[in-house]
């Protein structure tokens, strides 16, 4: 497993590289497919030519099979400058809502806890991307009106971009 542990931190090794250069997603994009892409290669390389000699029920074993069966959608973050190399902001996002679940089961009903999870989700997307949760929601009650349906993702707190007053 050392081998394998070696090359995740060059993955991120690149990730933290990218960060520190302010890179944007283009760039990003561009920096993990000649850097990070020959390493999550030889990684594929790697776990495909050991995970036969690991008894399929091993815990190496298992996240060998694992990870196979889900390789391509995992190197897809190194063609979207967008997309993490992990969930990590995701599960620090949520941190509060696991300790607050015992709270949250006062929701009301079901329809109300989904409510609560999906603005949750968007205060979270607003802090993300260092928007302004009031100025976003605001811009969102006064354009949905006359978006189309197709056009939603642009109302997105990604997508907000605030009007100098």
């Amino acid at each position: 497993a050392e081998t394998a542990v070696l090359l995740i931190q060059e993955l991120y090794a690149v990730e933290r590289l990218a960060r520190d250069k302010n890179l944007d997603p283009e760039q990003t994009k561009e920096l993990r497919l000649e850097k990070s892409l020959p390493t999550y290669n030889l990684l594929g390389k790697w776990i495909s030519s050991n995970m036969y000699k690991a008894l399929p029920k091993s815990p190496i074993g298992i996240a060998f099979r694992y990870t196979i069966e889900r390789w391509d959608e995992l190197g897809h973050y190194m063609y979207d400058g967008r997309l993490q190399l992990d969930n990590n902001w995701v599960e620090n996002a949520i941190r509060a809502i696991a300790v607050g679940r015992k709270n949250f089961l006062f929701a009301g009903s079901h329809e109300g806890a989904q409510r609560a999870a999906i603005t949750f989700s968007f205060a979270d997307q607003c802090k993300r991307h260092k928007v302004d949760a009031h100025q976003w929601l605001t811009h969102v009650f006064e354009n949905i009106i006359d978006t189309k349906p197709s056009q939603y993702y642009n109302l997105l707190p990604q997508n907000f971009v605030a009007k100098n007053s």
